[in-house]
């Protein structure tokens, strides 16, 4: 078996035929230089991955181009938890795993934040979980009935609009995701399926998605065969604000920032708010926002750059890219560590961000530092319960700085799938000491 054959191989549903790939790929590990890269936000396909990514591969694309750090956050599961981390150790690489969810936060519930059309409603995150059973099981169970209740609300009003193409939830959607986790992402692609096998005729088929979609039949010509961009104009269309699939949340749709942030830390995770663009009303007043999260136990903050920078129009690109100066710095004022990445939930996101473009050069170091912070904290609270958020961390450190130095410098020390002695006895010093040794 060849080596892009084994790679596909690692994004099989079945666990053993993606242990077996990796061991085959690990034998004949690349060489690559590493530049100090890295990428904390990057789903697997237990959430959906737009290259259709297991843990097990998240851990190889990150091997094999020489990152630094590579994270995973997967929406309302862990279930890529355990995996990842394995696969990390074997391959010798730093891992972090988070989870991402949406909540409500009851002081901007008059204004959008960072999920568009939705005040109130936040993106939001844990990182640096350490297993797929961490946390309790109430609030894991919670998130994923609302979003699986949510599909299938999707599929009851979406499927007599689409008629005669029907999505069946058992039948259609569960099988395109593992351990029964669909996003509505899958849900787009089973109505494409479906239509492709209810209209074999490609003129039928534009026909049929234009009138449904009412879409210039142009248009839908022009994608016909790029299923990414039909599926994202189906869900455009179908699914999101506006469209027949989508219910404006309301206060009891989704936990309260509060809510979740004390699931995160009872998990021995890190509270982490998400940023967007800067752009929404509630972004604009950031400062307010992030004290208010960071009075509820945040303690980081996640930055998508590419959709700051990585923008064609001058003036756009101009006014985010002064967001993101402006978001980093304030972050950097509340000594909040910062994890960045490039999600990989939709076909076609880079593998990791170019840190060589002039926009993020500049703070490579802070992330990279920061990625650090987060791998320290992921071995310290592994080994021993000694994380970032820890009751021994509030006991050994009053100011964040040297908190984050403390724990960068033990995420560089530790040698990725080197077992550590240590306990909650140890003073700092000493548990870098036996990291070290």
């Amino acid at each position: 078996m060849n080596t892009e054959e084994l790679r596909a191989q690692l994004n099989e549903f079945d666990a053993g035929q993606r242990e077996s790939a990796l061991a085959t790929l690990n034998a004949s590990p690349p060489e690559v230089a590493a530049k100090g890269w890295i990428n904390l936000h990057c789903h697997t396909f237990y959430s959906y991955n737009g290259y259709g990514y297991s843990p097990s591969a998240v851990a190889w694309a990150a091997k094999e181009r020489g990152l630094e750090v590579v994270g995973i956050v997967d929406f309302d599961v862990l279930d890529a938890v355990d995996e990842f981390r394995a696969a990390c150790a074997q391959l010798g690489i730093r891992g972090i795993a988070g989870i991402e969810t949406r909540i409500f936060i009851p002081e901007f519930a008059d204004k959008v934040i960072n999920s568009p059309g939705e005040p109130g409603i936040a993106y939001h995150m844990g990182i640096g979980f350490t297993k797929n059973s961490d946390g309790d099981p109430g609030m894991l169970a919670k998130l994923k009935g609302i979003a699986q209740d949510r599909n299938k609300g999707i599929i009851e009003r979406v499927n007599p609009v689409l008629d005669p193409v029907q999505v069946s939830y058992e039948d259609d959607l569960l099988p395109l995701a593992p351990n029964a986790n669909p996003t509505e992402r899958h849900l787009c692609e089973a109505y494409r399926k479906l239509a492709e096998k209810q209209f074999l005729n490609v003129d039928d088929r534009v026909a049929f998605w234009s009138e449904k979609l009412s879409t210039p039949a142009d248009e839908i010509a022009a994608i016909i065969d790029n299923a990414p961009k039909l599926e994202g104009v189906i869900r455009a269309k179908t699914m999101k604000r506006g469209g027949v699939g989508y219910v404006q949340p309301d206060t009891s749709t989704f936990p309260t920032l509060q809510e979740f942030n004390d699931f995160v830390v009872a998990a021995g995770a890190i509270p982490t708010c998400a940023w967007l663009d800067g752009t929404t009303d509630g972004e604009k007043e950031m400062d307010r926002l992030l004290a208010l999260q960071i009075d509820a136990g945040v303690e980081a903050i996640n930055i998508v750059p590419d959709r700051n920078w990585n923008i064609a129009d001058p003036d756009v690109k101009a006014k985010k890219v002064a967001e993101l100066d402006r978001v980093i710095a304030l972050a950097r004022s509340h000594d909040l560590p910062i994890a960045v990445g490039t999600e990989m939930n939709a076909p076609g996101l880079p593998h990791v961000d170019n840190f060589d473009a002039p926009e993020l050069a500049p703070y490579l170091d802070v992330f990279n530092e920061s990625a650090h912070i987060f791998y320290g904290h992921t071995i310290a609270q592994e080994s021993a319960g000694m994380g970032y958020a820890s009751d021994w961390a509030k006991r050994n450190f009053d100011i964040r700085a040297v908190k984050n130095d403390f724990y960068a410098q033990l995420g560089r020390a530790h040698t990725p799938g080197k077992t550590v002695d240590i306990d909650a006895s140890m003073n700092p010093d000493a548990l870098l000491s036996a990291i070290t040794s």
